[in-house]
């Protein structure tokens, strides 16, 4: 349907960078609210910012509306907005931080197609506080699981 869209707000928290994190997402369309939430053992701030956008897409089951994400996060708003990810994507991700993401996210990017915007966070803008909140509730709980695809990494490197 022409001028349906979903409205996505995310964020990601780390208590330490590394440490233990989490990551929040609200996605809103029409009359409709879904918040997700997840939390890791140990991870990095980026790396959760990173998966709350993919998770957010991920959770999309329609391809055919627009889609507007808002993320406080520069790492991820400029990588996408300024183009950035196509020039790693061209090198393989060489010396790149969470390629395995980044390769998780272009084809959700390609599907969709999002706009970004880079909000402040910690702005007292609604629905990023609450992402916010989520991402902390996450990253505080309990055995938490590894974050499997940073320990890889951090093995590698």
């Amino acid at each position: 349907m022409a001028g349906d869209k979903v409205i996505i707000y995310t964020d990601g928290a780390a208590r330490g960078n590394p440490g233990p994190g989490g990551y929040g997402v609200v996605l809103m369309y029409k009359n409709h609210r879904k918040e997700i939430s997840a939390g890791f053992s140990l991870t990095t701030n980026n790396r959760m910012e990173l998966l709350a956008v993919i998770v957010a897409l991920e959770a999309l089951t329609r391809t055919d509306v627009q889609v507007e994400i808002y993320s406080d996060s520069r790492y991820v708003v400029d990588a996408v907005s300024k183009g950035w990810i196509w020039d790693w994507e061209s090198k393989g991700f060489k010396k790149k931080k969470n390629p395995d993401l980044w390769k998780r996210y272009i084809p959700l990017h390609k599907e969709f197609k999002p706009i970004f915007h880079w909000v402040k966070g910690h702005a007292s803008i609604r629905e990023n506080e609450r992402c916010d909140e989520l991402a902390v509730q996450a990253s505080l709980k309990q055995n938490l699981p590894p974050d499997e695809g940073y320990e890889q990494l951090s093995e590698t490197n």
